[in-house]
């Protein structure tokens, strides 16, 4: 009589409480001696070796098989949780709202193993007529790396979102920039505003939101110092921004900048403003060192600069307007532009706004004697006159 054959040697049989055929096979012993054993389930015979046949092909061709159940959800999940180290919350918050609006409701449903290039290109189609080409890029990034570390976890085969191009979106909010009236008029709007030395600062010297509202006094010197040669001139150096590490958005967006009079003027008023407020404030003053700060010392977060950079341009007489439609983004933009127009070389002005492939002297440490870059404060004397008092 035949003997019959145990399980982990391979076969077919019969599971009564799943229902359904169950095909084995034996691929010897891994390294500590336990039996390799693969198996699929069918609702037949045939199915169920069909299945097996996938399962030996895969496993002799190094591929690892994908969890039936694990969706494309379950992928973008876990690359929220744990595929994001090093990123600072904000970055967490955008990529956090990016999935939870566009990724998980349209495709988070589909078994991840089942997803297909023509998913991909389908959603990203739909996405396009409502978004613009950064926001479908940004999604389809998403969804990229989800899948990628899935895959780098055994949990699909390949990555079919590498393979789908981004189409092209909405039009995006276009940047803008102020002419030199409207650029006038607003900083005539501004000197009653608590913000008057920030909007200054930013216009003049172009300086991005992340790093003015960062700047400490230990980083503005308005006294400059003639007695050396060359002659170091009053100046600000960014070199600090809100991000999570605190440094500058990119290794050479960390420069230190000759400031116009105009600005020397307001920082000035700013400090003696800031004196004042400290006294007002009494015990509830915290004190920060920071240049730009609340009714008690605290720095200033996005939101409120924004608002009331809005509240002063709906101040702004004598030049069309629209508050809500402008960001403090563009006080940089307009610095750009009110350079070019003057003359300034491209290459100087992608210097003083961080942007240059050009190397500039890099600032580590405070006291070190550093080379101010006076461009930008040589051309907006000339623009706006050396000095206005608010």
């Amino acid at each position: 009589m035949t003997k019959r054959r145990s399980r982990g040697d391979g076969g077919l049989h019969w599971d009564d409480n799943r229902q359904r055929w169950i095909a084995t096979a034996s691929l010897g012993f891994d390294p500590s001696g336990k039996r390799i054993v693969k198996r699929a389930s069918g609702k037949t015979k045939t199915a169920a070796k069909a299945k097996l046949k996938e399962v030996l092909r895969d496993y002799e061709d190094g591929l690892a098989i994908a969890p039936t159940g694990y969706t494309v959800k379950d992928a973008v999940t876990d690359w929220l949780t744990y595929g994001l180290p090093g990123r600072g919350d904000g970055t967490r918050g955008t990529y956090l709202s990016l999935c939870k609006n566009h990724v998980i409701p349209d495709l988070g449903a589909r078994k991840l193993r089942d997803l297909s290039a023509d998913d991909v290109d389908k959603w990203l189609e739909r996405k396009a007529k409502v978004l613009s080409t950064t926001s479908v890029t940004m999604i389809r990034a998403c969804l990229n790396r989800s899948v990628k570390r899935a895959m780098a976890r055994d949990k699909v085969k390949r990555n079919v979102v590498e393979l789908c191009d981004v189409p092209t979106g909405q039009p995006g909010r276009p940047s803008k920039s102020l002419s030199l009236a409207q650029a006038e008029a607003m900083l005539v709007a501004a000197e009653d505003s608590p913000l008057y030395a920030y909007i200054v600062v930013s216009l003049l010297t172009g300086g991005r939101t992340e790093e003015l509202r960062p700047l400490r006094w230990e980083h503005v010197d308005l006294e400059g110092d003639p007695s050396v040669t060359p002659v170091v001139p009053p100046h600000v150096a960014v070199w600090r921004s809100v991000r999570r590490t605190g440094d500058t958005k990119t290794r050479k967006s960390r420069r230190t900048l000759a400031l116009p009079g105009r600005a020397i003027d307001a920082l000035k008023v700013q400090r003696e403003a800031q004196a004042r407020q400290r006294l007002a404030a009494g015990g509830k003053w915290q004190e920060s060192g920071l240049v730009f700060t609340s009714a008690v010392g605290t720095q200033l977060d996005a939101t409120r600069v924004r608002c009331e950079f809005r509240r002063v341009l709906g101040r702004v007489k004598g030049a069309v307007i629209e508050p809500h439609e402008w960001t403090t983004r563009e006080t940089r933009t307009s610095f750009v532009s009110l350079l070019s127009d003057s003359g300034v070389p491209l290459e100087e002005i992608s210097r003083l706004v961080g942007h240059s492939n050009q190397t500039t002297t890099e600032t580590i440490y405070r006291k070190q004697l550093r080379p101010v870059i006076q461009t930008g404060a040589t051309a907006m004397n000339d623009i706006f006159g050396a000095s206005l008092e608010p």
